[in-house]
């Protein structure tokens, strides 16, 4: 029993039926990643980023894939360490204990879902740039936008939420494999634009560098800066976090999950800050600030809207994959703290292919309804706060572990491991206070929330907890 409740044994054997089936490999693993980092980051925030930092945007990037580097380094020696679904909540659960473990898979839940939901928004606008250009077709404003913008409900972003969950209930191999492909047009895709994008970079464009300055500040209630635009775009890098919850779905943990998570942070990390630098420098940060579709409005500035419709195209047909890889964390991370008694059991139950198909169902239409009526820079803000949380938790799992058992097999281990944990998470703390107050506000209000979902339900029907007092004799 730790300072904050039971602790989970690094290595748990779990029964009743309730475990996941291995059939995922370091490609499936590294796909997984790519398809979850590179989406709406870049395809979309990239315009919302440019739009708070100016060309700094590109440093941006960088600060967030300098953290998010280390905090993958951290992800990758735990999920080796502990190869079981759960992601930061399991890593938790067996470092600091069960009450640290609930709050961390709260704000997970907090992450998931709300990740879905910008991404499925972000996919709406593309969708509707890519009918009026390349098809001549206007859809009815009422139906792209939720009350906040004067409509009635983002309808195509709530079907795509709801279209990604039917293909995640088939099953995780399926949706893997198919993500593949999707992941390679995403990058065919990228290619074309920077081969084109350029040839037309202007030096001017990058003048001034930081026009609202380094750090986080108020102007016009809204914070601007290189670090105001760092807690927005910082959701682009988080997808290889779901890679981390398939740890129980992977082959060989120790290597699959390595690639995939080391992997898919090197290509993407690259990829982003290409992409930003060219499109800053090819028509200024002013004009992609206000638009919807960042890309292929860059390209149609340049004199080529057939290859905005291809780009558009692409991410009208790629970016799904980055809801897949969300929603599919998202479920995992249910599923783990129902079967761990935290939540209602029946949520832990898996169908005939290995799938936990109730809750991925209540996942989708959760997702559903955020991606209908809520703005998506609003979305990325909360989602970025329960992402920072977790990672914090990784981090300083990672360091107690490694105290406390110095033995343990690890077929990955972290180089410098206090260095990068401080870096870890040090820069998170740093991005969450760059982050807006009301989305400060909101998170705190969050987990209180989920306090007291944990003292009225999940403290009494703690797996953990029933067992410890039946080994007790009570």
């Amino acid at each position: 029993m730790g300072l904050f409740g039971p602790l989970k044994p690094l290595h748990r054997a779990e029964t009743d039926g309730k475990a996941l089936a291995k059939t995922l490999s370091w490609p499936h693993l590294m796909a997984l990643g790519i398809g979850g980092i590179i989406g709406t980051g870049i395809y979309t925030l990239t315009g919302v980023g440019a739009g708070l930092a100016g060309p700094g945007v590109i440093v941006s990037f960088a600060l967030c894939g300098l953290v998010c580097a280390c905090a993958a380094l951290c992800y990758t020696e735990m999920s080796t360490l502990i190869p079981t679904a759960g992601s930061a909540y399991t890593y938790s659960y067996s470092s600091m204990g069960e009450i640290v473990a609930w709050v961390v898979g709260w704000a997970l839940i907090l992450e998931y879902s709300l990740a879905c939901s910008t991404v499925a928004v972000g996919w709406s606008a593309h969708l509707v740039g890519f009918l009026e250009e390349a098809v001549g077709l206007k859809l009815p404003a009422f139906l792209l936008a939720g009350p906040y913008a004067g409509g009635l409900v983002n309808l195509p972003a709530v079907l795509v939420s709801l279209a990604v969950m039917g293909l995640l209930l088939i099953g995780a191999r399926e949706s893997a494999t198919l993500n593949i492909f999707l992941v390679i047009i995403k990058i065919v895709a990228l290619g074309a634009f920077i081969f084109l994008g350029m040839p037309a970079i202007q030096a001017g464009h990058y003048d001034p560098f930081m026009p609202f300055g380094f750090f986080a500040h108020e102007i016009g209630g809204e914070k601007f800066g290189v670090m105001a635009a760092a807690a927005i775009v910082f959701f682009a890098f988080f997808g290889f976090d779901a890679v981390s919850t398939s740890a129980e779905e992977a082959k060989n943990p120790g290597r699959d999950l390595t690639i995939g998570i080391l992997g898919s942070m090197g290509v993407s990390t690259f990829i982003y800050m290409l992409v930003a630098a060219v499109a800053i420098g090819a028509v200024g940060f002013q004009d992609i600030a206000a638009s919807g579709e960042p890309l292929p409005h860059v390209l149609r500035t340049l004199g080529q809207p057939f290859v905005a419709s291809l780009v558009g195209g692409a991410a009208i047909v790629a970016l799904p994959s980055v809801i897949l890889v969300m929603m599919y964390g998202q479920s995992r991370i249910f599923f783990v703290m129902a079967r761990d008694g935290l939540l209602p059991a029946a949520v832990a139950k898996v169908n005939a292919k290995g799938s936990p198909a109730l809750i991925t169902l209540l996942t989708g239409i959760f997702v559903a309804v955020f991606a209908g009526f809520v703005p998506l820079k609003k979305i990325a803000e909360l989602s970025n706060a329960g992402t920072l949380i977790a990672f914090i938790a990784v981090a300083l799992s990672m360091i107690i572990l490694r105290k406390k058992l110095p033995d343990a097999v690890r077929s990955f281990k972290v180089p410098l491991h206090w260095l990068v944990a401080l870096i870890t998470i040090g820069g998170c703390a740093f991005i969450f206070s760059s982050l807006p107050v009301q989305s400060q506000g909101f998170t705190l209000i969050w987990m209180v929330i989920g306090l007291v979902v944990y003292f009225s339900y999940g403290r009494w029907n703690s797996r953990l907890r029933k067992e410890a007092k039946i080994a007790a004799g009570e």
